[in-house]
């Protein structure tokens, strides 16, 4: 089954393109975590391969620069693991701690200084790096962007973690909302548009259109990801948090569930091209740099989710 639905997905018609210091970026970042506490060994963080991912999204971004979002993906799948297979985000009344600590590092938006002791630990130290880094690069809007896109992520985890703790599968259009933030996309295509200078002025942001381009971009990159990851989230019992496993327990038919999420993202691909030849075509090159951010994100989601162990 699950070969099928991985073939049946519509390979994006981008060109995939990896960074040439992937490898080096890859061994930077695992130092980086392992010297902050983030891992005790590389080998789930290995797995993962956060470096491919990121060197895959941002092929021509400068070094520092790839290496700020590697530092992110890695910081994002520390803490998802934490939450997913440690046991962190089982109930809210275990996670809420952590996700309290987490927002107080937010809320200082990366000002200097020591980060005070809390129920975080090192993951708080890791958030209030990458938060300085951010901000060092003297550009506000993209600092409260990140910061925003992080809050939005963390306050998704707990609603994740409510519905573990009462066994509950949420509504297919429940979950497509909250997927797009319990996926962390938008964080990481700040941080994208960062290193590709891929910033839209404001003006053109004001776009409706635009608005709706970035969810499908989202919808795409988390579906993908559940396509690739669904065998093994359910190989301990159904996970609630998976577009198929929604759409089967709307249909009732893990099949036809299987059928329906592969049409779900082929569907919403041909609304993305339509969206950004919407977007070209009333701001024109002003756009483009954001749009082939977008792009690369949406193919670097599917390479990185073939070639990666951590669905294997």
């Amino acid at each position: 089954m699950r070969r099928f639905v991985v073939s049946a997905l519509r390979e994006p018609p981008f060109a995939g393109v990896r960074h040439g210091d992937t490898e080096r970026v890859a061994r930077e970042s695992a130092d980086w975590a392992q010297d902050l506490g983030l891992i005790s060994n590389g080998q789930r963080l290995h797995r993962a391969d956060a470096a491919g991912l990121a060197g895959r999204a941002c092929p021509q971004a400068p070094l520092e620069r790839l290496r700020l979002l590697t530092d992110l993906i890695s910081w994002l799948f520390v803490m998802d693991d934490a939450c997913d297979e440690d046991g962190l985000g089982a109930e809210p009344i275990r996670l809420a701690p952590t996700v309290a600590a987490l927002l107080d590092v937010l809320d200082r938006q990366g000002a200097p200084g020591p980060v005070p002791p809390g129920a975080a630990g090192t993951l708080a130290a890791g958030l209030a790096d990458l938060c300085q880094r951010v901000r060092e690069h003297r550009r506000p809007a993209v600092l409260l962007r990140f910061v925003s896109g992080m809050r939005e992520y963390l306050l998704a985890l707990l609603w994740e973690a409510a519905n573990r703790e009462h066994e509950r599968v949420p509504p297919v259009d429940e979950y497509v909302q909250m997927r797009r933030h319990t996926g962390a996309v938008y964080p990481s295509l700040t941080l994208t548009d960062l290193a590709l200078d891929g910033f839209p002025p404001a003006v053109r942001r004001a776009d409706p259109g635009w608005a709706t381009l970035e969810m499908l971009a989202a919808d795409l990159i988390c579906w993908c990801n559940d396509v690739f990851s669904y065998r093994k989230e359910n190989q301990g019992g159904p996970d609630a948090h998976n577009l198929i496993t929604v759409l089967t327990r709307e249909t009732g038919d893990e099949w036809a569930a299987l059928q329906a999420a592969t049409d779900r993202f082929n569907e919403r691909l041909g609304a993305y091209l339509a969206a950004e030849t919407a977007l070209l075509a009333s701001h024109g090159d002003a756009v483009r740099p954001a749009l082939d951010s977008r792009r690369n994100w949406i193919r670097a989601t599917y390479d990185w989710s073939r070639a990666a162990a951590r669905y294997a």
